[in-house]
């Protein structure tokens, strides 16, 4: 969870990357789902669903990071990481 991040801070972040919401250009290697969305307290929240953690964690070090720092966000104040029993994609 990003505290004190709007939209606007979130679509800059995902334009540092290069990030295209209208294709999968610019994705990271290795995510497979990647949702996000206002809190109720003022912050941001997004959920994302990797291959492996190890893609994940190359992915932070490379590029978030950078594009966090570049957008003058800070880095997510709460990180949780589970495991999941039950994926279901809906088209």
């Amino acid at each position: 969870m990003f505290e004190a991040v709007s939209e606007k801070d979130y679509w800059a972040v995902n334009d540092k990357l290069g990030i295209k919401p209208e294709s999968n250009d610019g994705y990271p290697e290795g995510m497979i789902a990647h949702t996000g969305g206002p809190t109720d307290g003022g912050g941001w929240v997004v959920i994302e669903m990797w291959t492996s953690k190890a893609a994940q964690e190359a992915f932070m070090a490379s590029r978030l990071g950078a594009a966090l720092a570049a957008a003058g966000v800070h880095s997510p104040s709460q990180v949780i990481e589970t495991n999941t029993v039950n994926d279901k994609f809906f088209g």
